[in-house]
């Protein structure tokens, strides 16, 4: 894999002369996130050695070059998930790649079923710490080159990030909620009873992605911060039929308050 991960920087370099300090995940309905830089290279997935393919609709699948909050920055617009049937190091595998371009910081979206009875639709919920229930990324060999084979997650999610975004979402009037992340492996939407469960065992928000990335970035040393768009409820007498073109409009509404978020976090590092 480290092979592999070393082809595809290359041909990146290739092609684009920068060495972004940021990298940004854009999950379902937040691709909008992109109009919002200055885009120096677009190279769809197809085109990069070794990459997967996004197949969920709402996911672009482009990697993104270009300047945002006067930051140089590559962003994925479309990610991979479990559900795809793809192995946990194809779904890192940009994440990986990403390090070795350079970036000491990661910012990680998604939309997600809110379980947190106070959470309204359309909120944002920046992610405190998470509750893994998909297969461990790093299972199997390891590789110095990436850190610790048994990296400690005390503090996954980086704490000043997260003030920041507090007193900008503040400056802002921004309402923006805090909370634990569980990520389940889909892709059916949860029953109310998994629903009750997530909530018992300490969720404010559930959702298929975010945390597989997050852990391998937090082994390499990367600086991590996420945020959810709550775009579903799973509280008792709030659980409605959803559907993924309902999540992609919720996501899509709120994505500009997030971007706003993100640019002007950007711009304090």
């Amino acid at each position: 894999m480290l092979k592999k991960i070393k082809e595809t920087t290359g041909y990146l370099q290739s092609r684009v002369e920068m060495m972004p300090e940021i990298g940004v995940v854009l999950g379902t309905g937040l691709g909008g996130f992109a109009d919002t830089m200055e885009i120096t290279h677009e190279i769809p997935y197809t085109e990069i050695p070794n990459f997967p393919v996004s197949t969920v609709d709402g996911h672009q699948g482009k990697l993104i070059f270009g300047h945002a909050g006067g930051k140089e920055v590559v962003a994925m617009q479309g990610r991979f998930h479990y559900y795809e049937g793809y192995e946990m190091e194809q779904i890192v595998f940009p994440i990986r790649v990403m390090r070795q371009l350079g970036i000491r910081y990661l910012f990680l979206s998604n939309a997600s079923g809110g379980v947190n009875p106070d959470f309204q639709i359309g909120d944002l919920m920046i992610i405190t710490d998470h509750i893994n229930l998909l297969p461990n990324p790093l299972i199997g060999k390891h590789e110095p080159e990436f850190g610790s084979r048994f990296p400690d997650m005390g503090v996954t999610y980086d704490p000043e990030l997260i003030r920041r975004a507090g007193k900008i979402a503040e400056d802002l009037k921004i309402p923006v909620k805090k909370g634990i992340y569980t990520a389940t492996t889909g892709p059916t939407y949860e029953t109310p009873a998994e629903y009750r469960y997530f909530r018992i065992i300490g969720s404010d928000a559930v959702g298929m992605s975010t945390v597989p990335e997050t852990i391998v970035a937090h082994q390499m040393g990367v600086k991590c911060f996420a945020v959810s768009i709550i775009t579903d409820l799973g509280v008792p007498g709030e659980i409605k039929t959803i559907t993924h073109e309902s999540v992609q409009e919720v996501a899509a509404v709120s994505g500009e308050k997030m971007s706003l978020l993100l640019l002007r976090l950007f711009e304090t590092l």
